[in-house]
């Protein structure tokens, strides 16, 4: 079975809107685009070559979708494999698009998710996609979040645990931290949430 791994970029009071440049996502009046930008170092640069170079499909919100596909098919030198994923959207407004592979999801996209999930096929990457990863975190469908946590707090919108989760277990796979101090943790799944007195 593929895992969906959710591998974000997100503030200590839990933002992740608009980590890579300050057009990217402006709504809400969010003002504070690239915010992530001053915290790169060569840590930070190697573990996000490692994530990009291991094999992936995508799993993304139309915004995202959006934002990527202005930028990253005339950036194919910096991230190959982007432009070669499969690329599945959750969309009700958009049906097909000249960015390929690319599959549109729509209606019930919680159970075309779950089905996809049982195919064949490398892991399932999710990044941005806020409404997209609060729909799969409802439905007990994230694997892992493999976070890039920063020094910063911004007070946004979209946060990655906007609405109520469900009660899980996580443990830490990997972990370091940068000349910067930014902590890059991958968290996965680790059952129930275990229980006892302090």
């Amino acid at each position: 079975m593929r895992k969906i791994i959710v591998l974000e970029h997100i503030s200590l009071d839990g933002v992740i809107q608009a980590p890579g440049g300050p057009d990217e996502d402006t709504s809400d009046g969010f003002a504070y685009g690239g915010w992530a930008a001053p915290y790169d170092d060569d840590i930070l640069g190697a573990a996000l070559q490692k994530q990009m170079n291991m094999p992936f499909d995508l799993l993304l919100g139309r915004k995202t979708f959006d934002i990527w596909a202005a930028y990253w098919p005339q950036h194919a030198d910096v991230w190959p494999g982007v432009n070669t994923a499969t690329k599945y959207v959750a969309s009700n407004t958009m049906t097909s698009h000249e960015w390929q592979p690319s599959v549109f999801l729509n209606g019930d996209i919680a159970e075309k998710i779950t089905k996809i999930k049982q195919q064949e096929g490398p892991d399932l990457h999710v990044s941005g996609s806020a409404n997209l990863v609060q729909t799969l975190m409802k439905h007990d469908l994230v694997d892992a979040f493999w976070l890039m946590i920063l020094p910063v707090t911004l007070g946004g919108e979209k946060r990655l645990f906007a609405e109520g989760t469900i009660t899980a277990a996580f443990k830490v796979t990997e972990s370091t931290v940068t000349s910067k101090g930014v902590i890059i943790v991958h968290y996965e799944r680790a059952g129930a949430i275990p229980t006892g007195s302090l």
